[in-house]
């Protein structure tokens, strides 16, 4: 009986916090003075923060119900603008159509702190769409503000080394994601003259990295990752430094989930680069494929790869049945150190023609490795597949421990960004016969 009275003055404490928050919102959408507007939102932001999941859940289906267009009257302005066509119509009907949610989100962005807030909003919303479609809705419109607010116009690139302040330092190890910093000796190699991390931020986030690039200045373009993430490996001298080698991008903020920023980092930091170091010959990434391991895995049929030249199909499938029977039939022994040491160098051939199979058929389509879409889109070359490129657990288990290079030429980024909208992989003879 005790615990069925405090669940009913739990849920009546939600339900007051809920009507509290939509009653706050009408208050802020209607206010017209900018001080007033800005006291209510930043009233609204502190409450926002103490919802329990269950009534934020409450919050959002106010958002995506009572904040959406009135139907009925984005339909008559479209029937007007349809018979008539003009400016004023247009114009009505653009404003009547804009769900009113954008608004609010607008003002309490103008309030101190109201951009974390926002982001806050978004990462809770982005753990409820699987089992909430309807919020869909939401979630448009907070991509379409976030694109606009987080446009690399307005960030801030910095170099981030070891005289930079504690916090920054301890953020970079905590959300580095593709290559784990073991402690703070490993970011100190990393912050080496021969290593670079770049971040970008926020006018409004000045104490948080959004995204952050970390690169290895070399005399060539690297084929393993081990090297390069040697904590006790021995700084190179400024004079040997021929290519500069991207090997991991880590994004610091889920809130921002699917807007752009890496593209423009790493295009951003080669141009300074290039500047500083004018004896930089190349600008190239060292990426895993972290797709590879399970598309090969999941038994896909070769010959529907689409784009095949006549015959691939058959070395297709005669490099996987080599590699199956290396394994003793089965190819998730591939994802253990031990066999690859039994492997030649037909079998590492046969390796290499079925992750280039993977990334120039593949890449183009929605069931491409993410890695490389993303490179290639943005302009970078199939450059050089690499064999044991990363032999740790999380290598071996993504790509059987293979990594690949792309290339950044400077002035062949928008020509081939363009080759890849149309469906093809800028590559190099180095990648070996096309498939």
């Amino acid at each position: 009986m005790l615990d069925e009275v405090r669940a009913a003055a739990l849920r009546q404490r939600r339900e007051r916090s809920v009507r509290r928050m939509v009653a706050d919102c009408k208050r802020l959408l209607g206010e017209k003075g900018e001080l007033g507007g800005m006291a209510i939102a930043a009233g609204l932001i502190e409450r926002l923060d103490g919802l329990d999941d269950d009534a934020l859940d409450g919050f959002f289906s106010f958002l995506a119900r009572e904040l959406s267009p009135d139907p009925a009257e984005v339909l008559a302005l479209a029937e007007a603008y349809a018979r008539d066509r003009d400016a004023p119509t247009l114009l009505a009907l653009t404003r009547a159509a804009e769900p009113a949610r954008q608004e609010l989100f607008r003002r309490l962005n103008r309030t101190p702190g109201g951009t974390a807030a926002v982001l806050r909003l978004r990462r809770a919303l982005l753990t409820r769409l699987r089992e909430r479609p309807e919020l869909q809705v939401i979630e448009a419109d907070l991509l379409h503000l976030l694109t606009s607010w987080f446009n690399p116009g307005f960030l801030q690139m910095k170099r981030v080394d070891w005289n930079s302040p504690a916090q920054l330092l301890e953020k970079i190890i905590q959300h580095e994601a593709v290559h784990a910093i073991d402690g703070w000796d490993d970011l100190r190699r990393r912050l080496q003259p021969d290593r670079r991390c770049f971040a970008f931020f926020h006018p409004q986030l000045p104490q948080e990295p959004l995204i952050f690039v970390e690169v290895a200045l070399l005399p060539e373009m690297p084929a393993a990752i081990a090297p390069l993430i040697d904590k006790r490996s021995t700084p190179l001298p400024p004079d040997r430094f021929r290519a500069a080698a991207f090997y991991s991008i880590s994004n610091c903020e889920p809130g921002l989930r699917g807007v752009s920023l890496g593209n423009f980092l790493i295009k951003t930091v080669a141009t300074q680069l290039q500047r500083e170091l004018p004896r930089l010959r190349s600008f190239c990434t060292l990426s895993p494929i972290p797709g590879l391991a399970a598309w090969l895995l999941a038994e896909p049929e070769l010959d529907a790869l689409p784009g095949l030249r006549k015959g691939a199909a058959a070395e297709l499938n005669a490099a996987r049945a080599r590699l199956r029977e290396r394994c003793g039939g089965d190819l998730g022994a591939l994802q253990g150190a031990a066999v690859h040491e039994q492997l030649d160098d037909a079998d590492h051939a046969a390796l290499q023609l079925l992750a280039s199979a993977y990334l120039l058929r593949l890449s183009p389509t929605p069931a491409g490795d993410p890695v490389a879409r993303f490179h290639l889109d943005n302009g970078a070359r199939l450059e050089r597949l690499n064999p044991r490129g990363n032999m740790s657990a999380k290598g071996l288990k993504q790509s059987f421990g293979m990594m690949v290079n792309y290339l950044y030429d400077l002035d062949q980024v928008e020509a081939s960004h363009a080759r890849f909208r149309e469906g093809e992989v800028v590559r190099s003879r180095a990648v070996g016969s096309p498939v």
